[in-house]
């Protein structure tokens, strides 16, 4: 059976990466705006009897999420065998319960529209809070892959001496997996409370590791505070400045160009393309498709 992938735009590196690994044909169509903001989609491939799969990352969802339900219900109309959904980044995952009176619960309804419209599901580390697993509000075969393996083989391949460094308490089974995976050592910053407004923050064992390249790895990177904080106590300490690795870069603006020009470097994946981009996903992510497929 034929495997095709198209690619939203937007994604066309990792699209590009995904085609060479895989064996899957080049997904042919066009898709724009007519000028009152309308999409139009056409689908120039054979694509009658194929498996295909649409590549599509959903970090600012809502001008993505219409076409690629058009580009979808072509696929359907023309014959396809079966349409996967590969989102490295998966939105509408923080609004997973009513905080307040009257709220929407996006996270569930975002599943709900997904789940009614694709055959499964392939994403990486989604941040999950609440919802400890994407079968919880997915109802259709879904597949959440993380890239600590990624992550770790960057850090063995370009830094020397590294020592994974969670920023808080919470991080602390995020940083020993990646440490664990990349065979290094990891210690999480230790804060002392002394008032409302009094706190201490310490490296434990820092004159250990004043040698090491501290690294910071976090799911997302927003703002960015979090990181430049921790990196701030790191550097108080005496150690060097920080990595700073995560899996989806979202960045608010100015967030990435202020990281660096606080002189920290930023690694990301490609889940969300940028010039942060060191990470590639896609052997990870051609593991999860070919198991996902098989069930076809």
């Amino acid at each position: 059976m034929r495997k095709i992938l198209f690619v939203m735009p937007g994604q066309e590196g990792l699209g590009a990466s995904l085609i060479a690994a895989g064996g899957f044909d080049n997904g042919e169509f066009e898709m724009r705006h007519f000028p009152d903001g309308e999409t139009y989609v056409r689908v120039d491939s054979d694509v009658r009897g194929a498996q295909v799969v649409i590549l599509c990352q959903l970090h600012q969802p809502n001008e993505k999420f219409l076409p690629l339900l058009l580009l979808k219900a072509t696929l359907r109309d023309l014959g396809v065998h079966s349409v996967g959904l590969v989102a490295p980044y998966l939105a509408y995952m923080r609004q997973d319960k009513r905080f307040k009176e009257g709220e929407g619960i996006s996270a569930k309804y975002f599943a709900r529209l997904i789940s009614q419209q694709f055959d499964w599901l392939l994403t990486v580390d989604p941040h999950l809070h609440r919802i400890h697993a994407l079968s919880e509000v997915y109802s259709l075969p879904a597949l959440a892959l993380t890239a600590v393996q990624a992550i770790a083989q960057w850090l063995r391949n370009n830094i020397a001496k590294p020592i994974v460094i969670g920023p808080d308490g919470e991080s602390e089974q995020w940083a020993a997996q990646v440490a664990k995976a990349a065979d290094c050592p990891f210690e999480v910053l230790s804060k002392e409370r002394f008032g409302d407004r009094d706190v201490k923050v310490s490296v434990p064992h820092v004159d250990a590791y004043k040698g090491f390249t501290p690294v910071l790895v976090d799911d997302i990177i927003s703002t960015g505070r979090t990181m430049q904080h921790a990196a701030a106590h790191l550097l108080a300490a005496g150690m060097c400045a920080p990595v700073c690795i995560g899996v989806h870069g979202i960045f608010a603006p100015g967030a990435l160009e202020e990281m660096r020009t606080a002189g920290l470097r930023v690694v990301t994946s490609n889940s969300i393309p940028d010039s942060s981009n060191e990470i590639d996903l896609a052997p990870l992510l051609m593991q999860g498709i070919v198991h996902l497929m098989r069930r076809d």
